[in-house]
């Protein structure tokens, strides 16, 4: 755990000044626009934002809407995951970088209290091709109520030894989250606070390296950030959810 925490610290004193002015390249070409996708920018990435129209569809399974009422980037540029309800309908909400990047850091840094998140909703930052190749950072309950709220993973996530659970406390404004997805291994980190806190003692709260059979394949791995209802469960306080990132990294 030191070591990694000692790595993302020489990363935000020595690198912090260059990072929010540059970006790493994409591998791969940019996903087809189809008519009728929405595409936002944020933190200077293209993402789709993904509608499942009249059907649901996984994860969930849940509805999931390109609404604006749904996603959207704000006027100081962060972006909201909102879940809300409509004609009796709970509508969840995805986007999906348009690039591949392959191995590297992802650093997502979130602004909105994640204890705050109902026991039935998930707000995710992952890579994916498929539901046995995927890595992840996820904030749910899996509804229940006194259950941890996060959890590193690397699926299949019911394999021994694919997953860490955890309890993020809130005790700060905003949290880091960090993925550093390498060939021969996968790290992950959360810290309270934002991206240049995480080399103060006391901000670190969970750690896990991760080095099995199942780290995917470099190929074809999108990045995704989400929220949405396990189960398609509606919230227990029937209230919409919402996560706010304000910033999303790749080095």
């Amino acid at each position: 755990m030191k070591k990694i925490s000692y790595l993302i610290a020489a990363f935000c004193l020595v690198s912090l000044p260059l990072l929010y002015g540059c970006s790493k390249a994409g591998n791969q070409d940019g996903m087809k626009i189809q008519p009728g996708d929405r595409v936002i920018q944020f933190a200077g990435y293209e993402w789709n934002v993904r509608s499942s129209g009249a059907l649901r569809q996984g994860p969930g399974p849940n509805n999931f809407s390109d609404g604006k009422e749904n996603v959207w980037v704000d006027d100081a540029g962060r972006l909201h995951l909102k879940i809300t309800q409509k004609n009796g309908i709970w509508y969840c909400a995805e986007v999906t970088l348009r690039k591949v990047y392959g191995y590297g850091h992802y650093v997502i840094q979130v602004d909105s209290p994640l204890e705050g998140l109902d026991r039935n909703t998930v707000g995710s930052l992952f890579l994916y091709k498929n539901d046995s190749q995927e890595i992840d950072i996820e904030f749910s309950k899996w509804g229940i109520a006194n259950n941890d709220n996060a959890q590193f993973v690397v699926q299949p996530g019911d394999k021994s030894g694919n997953k860490q659970r955890f309890q993020f406390a809130d005790k700060q404004s905003g949290s880091v989250h960090m993925i550093d997805w390498q060939k021969a291994v996968v790290r992950f980190e959360s810290y309270n606070g934002t991206i240049a806190d995480t080399s103060e003692a006391g901000n670190h709260v969970a750690s896990w390296i991760y080095q099995g059979d199942d780290n995917p394949s470099v190929q074809d791995m999108q990045v995704k950030l989400n929220l949405w209802l396990f189960k398609g469960i509606a919230p227990s306080d029937q209230k919409p959810q919402e996560l706010i990132i304000s910033d999303f990294k790749i080095f």
